[in-house]
């Protein structure tokens, strides 16, 4: 079957195209690209070009109108002529099977949406058996209904008896219908197999809890990219893989972790994105179970991303979706180290905006919110990382107490 989700991981020139809609205004579709951009590049493409429209809404044919898409070919014509090719089109958001057969046939290279870049980002990533059959499932149910792209090459000729005639009669099923049936009747007996397997590991997973002891539980929980594995292996004194990537950590990675005199167990979880498609979180169920599992959610958040109210708000969701919303939880703004500021001239007597906010600012914004419910770490820079632990452990004994009042792994400190 002939694949339309990156595979290998190689140098390839992308084009990011992007619109602008009574929804999502400029700026925000900036924002979008931005991180597009950062997803391409985790793949392995090299960004070279961005088009942008701006619409009522996106084209159920093109995605982009006409005339945009004639601007795109064009370039795209003029890179091959210049011998240096494009090798894929990017497109924000999620397209139809009709939208990428159109878009296809109209630029003559691969298309890609934000989902299929995202899936295979995650099977670039997967390393362990759980990871591979979740994301196997997440390509399958994405490329079910998207089949019949696959097989134009296919497509019945018109003519034959019969009433009605032509193409599409009863009777006159090409091989392009034959085979596509057959390829949804396999994907659909592979998901019934994956989904089999998938919750065999869950199985195991819920034993592996109850064999964990009575400790209170802890997930790092947040955007991508915002340092959470960073922070466990901080805390856990573990080393857990981390880069400047998007989704580095997919696998969910449990640690016990002792503060003075109390034990408890850290999980690292996949990071959430924008736009994050239903099917994944579906398939990803099992690792999610930590987080749903959880006593106490440690949200992660890039403080010196320029959009972090709105990531916080991506992850409520997504914990609210998984039925977490209620869960204690801490806001913990990590990268302090690269926060940046600007400074007002004394005769701007604009309002300030939060670009102009110091940290200090910021900071007694957020605990008037949050009161004793967040803090501000550097974990790469080690910064606050006493007073971080001093309120963990607080909280998590607290929690301990309430859980389990006569274990006794707990024990009291002397005062001095």
């Amino acid at each position: 079957m002939k694949e339309f989700i990156i595979s290998d991981v190689k140098t390839e020139t992308a084009v990011l195209v992007g619109l602008i809609t009574k929804e999502q205004n400029e700026d925000k579709t900036k924002e979008y690209l931005d991180e597009l951009e950062f997803l391409a590049d985790t793949a392995g493409a090299v960004t070279v070009k961005r088009f942008t429209q701006r619409v009522t809404g996106p084209s159920v044919v093109t995605y982009v109108g006409k005339g945009k898409l004639e601007e795109i070919r064009d370039y795209i014509k003029l890179k091959d002529e210049e011998e240096e090719p494009i090798g894929m089109v990017i497109f924000d958001d999620e397209l139809s099977a009709k939208q990428i057969r159109n878009i296809e046939k109209e630029l003559g290279v691969k298309i890609l949406d934000r989902t299929s870049l995202i899936l295979d980002i995650f099977a670039m990533r997967a390393q362990t058996a759980n990871a591979k059959t979740q994301v196997e499932l997440a390509q399958y149910r994405y490329m079910l209904p998207r089949l019949q792209r696959l097989w134009t090459h296919l497509e019945r000729q018109g003519g034959g008896s019969g009433s009605g005639g032509g193409k599409g009669s009863v009777g006159l099923r090409g091989p392009g219908e034959t085979q596509l049936e057959m390829d949804r009747r396999i994907i659909l007996q592979r998901m019934t197999l994956l989904k089999q397997r998938l919750a065999e590991i869950d199985k195991q997973k819920v034993t592996q809890r109850k064999n964990r002891g009575r400790m209170i539980r802890v997930a790092l929980v947040g955007y991508t990219n915002v340092g959470k594995s960073t922070t466990m292996n901080l805390l856990a004194k573990s080393e857990v893989f981390a880069e400047n990537k998007l989704f580095a950590t997919l696998d969910t990675t449990v640690r016990k972790v002792v503060v003075d005199n109390l034990p408890f167990l850290l999980a690292d979880t996949v990071g959430f994105i924008r736009k994050l498609p239903t099917d994944l979180v579906d398939s990803f169920k099992s690792t999610l179970d930590e987080v749903r599992e959880a006593d106490l959610l440690l949200h992660v958040v890039d403080i010196s991303h320029p959009d972090f109210e709105e990531q916080i708000q991506v992850v409520n969701q997504t914990l609210s979706e998984l039925g977490c919303a209620d869960k204690p939880s801490m806001l913990i703004f990590n990268k302090i180290d690269n926060y940046h500021w600007i400074e007002k001239e004394e005769d701007d007597l604009t309002p300030a905006t939060k670009e102009n906010m110091t940290l200090d600012e910021l900071k007694r914004t957020w605990m008037a919110k949050e009161h004793d419910n967040c803090l501000f770490i550097s974990a790469k820079n080690k910064e606050n990382i006493d007073e971080f632990k001093e309120v963990l452990y607080k909280k998590v004994r607290e929690l301990h107490v309430q859980k389990y009042p006569y274990n006794d792994f707990l024990y009291n400190i002397e005062e001095e």
